[in-house]
């Protein structure tokens, strides 16, 4: 989005239906493939993923994981078109798939999309100013209907701290900001790249992402990956990685970043860097870790590539699903 945070409950319908279809894209399509974002169903036996050609892919994991699994398996069970331009986003919530990315949110339910029934829920476009051209819509949070003002850039980033009845978000303009749920008003703001330790001209001030945990939070684009301290608002870490991250997770005793090049990068909290594990795009946009299912725990990675990588264990690429 542009410099607005927008949280909303939703309540539009639409009865416009969408023919699934199997992909039978030629091969010039396929090598200027990315997938920009993924999102697994609440079971934990499907995984979402968007492309820049505003399509969703259905993939089965049961299929793929299979010890049997085929090459077949490992396709999606069916693509559909879900927004004109790219998908950047995808969230899962109250047994519904939001799609995101043009301008406007989608809904998809999820129970009619296992069995290829594709039909839109939902669309809603947020507010946004009249003069403004269609904003981009990066990322996706839900929590009761909100807008909060102050970035002055676009806002890459988002997460929820759900104990503090707070949300955070990362922006063009440098700024993390922390607002209160409950005002909408923001609380804190700490400008990343005015920290020595942190700060990365050649690459800019931009924040492309952010998550907490607790009291931590980790954050990164245009400076360097690091990890805070929420209560005193002090970075205790600063990972030495190439290039812009774009995507970090917490995992267990470390933390999973990927960004610019072909890795997934292992750091530990003091800021060390375990290893990096290679992959298949040579950007990567999004990591995924499937905690929604105890048969099905996987870590999935995409990005500048039709592939998405399928890691049984986080230190090994063990397959590829496909579009």
């Amino acid at each position: 989005m542009r410099s607005d945070v927008h949280f909303m409950r939703f309540h539009y319908r639409s009865n416009r239906a969408v023919r699934a279809r199997n992909s039978t894209m030629g091969p010039v399509e396929l090598l200027h493939m990315s997938v920009f974002s993924q999102r697994f169903s609440p079971c934990g036996r499907f995984l979402a993923a968007g492309n820049n050609y505003g399509e969703i892919a259905i993939f089965s994991l049961c299929a793929a994981l299979s010890p049997d699994a085929s090459e077949a398996g490992r396709k999606p069970l069916f693509t559909f078109p879900a927004h004109d331009g790219p998908v950047l986003c995808l969230e899962s919530f109250g047994g519904h798939l939001l799609s995101a990315g043009d301008g406007s949110v989608s809904a998809w339910n999820w129970a009619e999309l296992i069995k290829k029934n594709v039909k839109v829920v939902w669309t809603k476009r947020p507010e946004y100013k009249a003069n403004m051209e269609i904003p981009e819509i990066n990322a996706m949070a839900v929590n009761p209907r909100a807008v909060f003002r102050g970035h002055s850039d676009y806002i890459h980033c988002l997460s929820v701290r759900e104990r503090e009845g707070e949300v955070l978000s990362g922006s063009e303009d440098g700024a993390v900001r922390m607002w209160d749920s409950r005002t909408s008003q923001c609380v804190h703001c700490v400008e990343v790249h005015k920290y020595q330790k942190c700060a990365r001209p050649q690459f800019g001030k931009w924040i492309s992402c952010l998550t907490t945990d607790s009291d931590w939070m980790l954050c990164g684009g245009g400076p360097s990956l690091s990890l805070w301290h929420l209560r005193s608002l002090t970075p205790t870490s600063v990972f030495a990685l190439s290039g812009c991250q774009r995507q970090a997770s917490f995992y267990q005793d470390m933390i999973l970043a990927v960004g610019q090049g072909p890795t997934v990068s292992h750091c530990l909290l003091g800021g060390q860097v375990k290893a990096q594990i290679p992959c298949t795009p040579n950007n990567v946009n999004s990591l995924e870790l499937n905690t929604n299912s105890a048969e099905h725990q996987v870590l999935t990675v995409a990005g500048s590539s039709q592939f998405v990588d399928v890691f049984t264990n986080v230190s090994y690429r063990a397959f590829s699903l496909h579009f």
